[in-house]
């Protein structure tokens, strides 16, 4: 896969990780496992560093909870695969809303606002591990003197807040982007403001481009009003394509595809998202469901597409609703050729500003090879796509900006003032027992 997409000039390949399954579908699993909707899952973070031995350009994002993952292992992981990918890692930060996961990992679950609380200063501790624990040019590597790190070039980050703990050095010496790049898909009015300080992209959902829009313009503004560069945060709407050479073959395809739709396996899935036991509805009968107060355990998100989807006029049964999650989930699934699907992505990207756009899929490897091989040439002659990578074998950064050089954050980002110049001297233990 990681070849495929760098041949084609994909920007990058996103894992939305999860840590424990839905079990809010009849009380259990049973249905989850029988439909295999995310369970048995590998685990990204062990899998990228392989799929970036073989590529140069083609970059990785994966998914890391500020709820469960303490500041500094997690720092030093994308660190880590910071390193051996040479700056082509991205952290999608996730708060993590399930009640599943929280039971996995011993955790009471959090409410929904005081997660976010959490997950900022938690980017304040991360910021000051990875970019003020060690200055430039700790690394020296003087045979002659017997020096590998310089100790005055390296600081012990000592952070005593509401939420976290932390008195640690950053144990990995400065990786090709110092920080990540910062992935987040919050919607909720904490959750934007969230992504105008700390995201340099953003994972968006809805049917139509202008559910996606007033998002987009309202996280631009928040992030102007704070010294942003508003064009700087980019926006990548989900896209589910079927994607044929004639309009017969994709509409082949989608029938394949229904047919093999797991109807009961996706309103397992929309239970776990919503918090909502969907077996407790009949499959054809109309589905009425109060999305106001939605619970702790649920993505705002997922359940503000399905209301904006009733007020945009469509009527849902389980059934209806278990086959749209089976084949695209709240998100566009355009049947059709090359031209059709561009024709709808050019809608997304004039209506709603969007940057770019997450394929998600059908199949694996069909599916992707359908958007390599038929859409992506359609979407480089309509000028819709980059021919090439701005700084080919460079960093995720440089290319998601399109700025060669640009591999740290950006000055107007929130996380650059996080300097080793500002962080406090520590208490030095001299050879007659007193500090210095």
């Amino acid at each position: 896969m990681a070849r495929m997409g760098e041949e084609a000039g994909i920007t990058a390949i996103f894992f939305a990780d999860t840590y424990a399954g839905h079990d809010v579908y009849g009380g259990n699993m049973d249905a989850v496992f029988r439909a295999g909707v995310q369970v048995a899952q590998l685990d990204p973070l062990v899998i990228i560093s392989a799929m970036a031995a073989v590529t140069k350009s083609i970059s990785f994002g994966v998914t890391g909870s500020t709820s469960y993952i303490p500041p500094f292992p997690l720092a030093r992981t994308f660190s880590t695969l910071d390193h051996l990918t040479k700056g082509r890692i991205a952290w999608n930060v996730v708060t993590s809303w399930s009640q599943a996961a929280a039971d996995a990992f011993g955790i009471e679950l959090v409410p929904h606002d005081q997660r976010y609380e959490i997950a900022d200063e938690y980017m304040d501790v991360i910021y000051r591990l990875w970019n003020a624990s060690w200055a430039d040019g700790a690394q020296v590597w003087d045979r002659q003197n017997h020096i590998a790190y310089e100790p005055s070039k390296i600081k012990k980050i000592e952070h005593s807040g509401k939420h976290i703990k932390l008195r640690a050095r950053h144990q990995t010496h400065p990786s090709p982007q110092r920080t990540p790049v910062i992935f987040q898909a919050g919607t909720s009015k904490v959750g934007q403001a969230f992504a105008a300080k700390h995201a340099e992209a953003v994972y968006i959902g809805g049917l139509v481009p202008s559910q996606a829009a007033y998002q987009i313009r309202a996280a631009r503004e928040i992030a102007m009003a704070a010294g942003r560069d508003p064009t700087t945060i980019k926006f990548f709407a989900a896209i589910n394509p079927i994607i044929g050479r004639t309009v017969e073959e994709a509409e082949a395809k989608f029938k394949e595809a229904q047919e093999h739709a797991d109807v009961v396996g996706a309103l397992a899935q929309f239970s776990g998202y919503t918090g909502i036991d969907m077996s407790k509805y009949p499959l054809d009968e109309e589905l009425k469901l109060d999305t106001s107060k939605p619970k702790e355990s649920a993505v705002q998100g997922f359940l503000g597409n399905y209301g904006d989807s009733q007020e945009d006029g469509d009527v849902w049964t389980p059934r209806k609703l278990g086959l749209k999650i089976a084949i695209g989930g709240f998100h566009p699934s355009p049947v059709g050729t090359p031209e059709m699907i561009a024709d709808i992505m050019e809608q997304w990207v004039d209506e709603a500003d969007v940057d770019g756009f997450n394929m998600a899929y059908i199949s694996n490897p069909g599916s992707f090879e359908d958007i390599v091989e038929l859409l992506v040439p359609e979407l480089k002659k309509r000028g819709l796509m980059f021919e090439d990578y701005a700084v080919p074998g460079g960093t995720f950064r440089e290319n998601l900006l399109r700025q060669p050089g640009q591999k740290t954050l950006r000055s107007d980002h929130y996380g650059s003032t996080f300097k080793f110049e500002d962080e406090p001297v520590e208490a030095h233990r001299t050879t007659d027992g007193l500090d210095t």
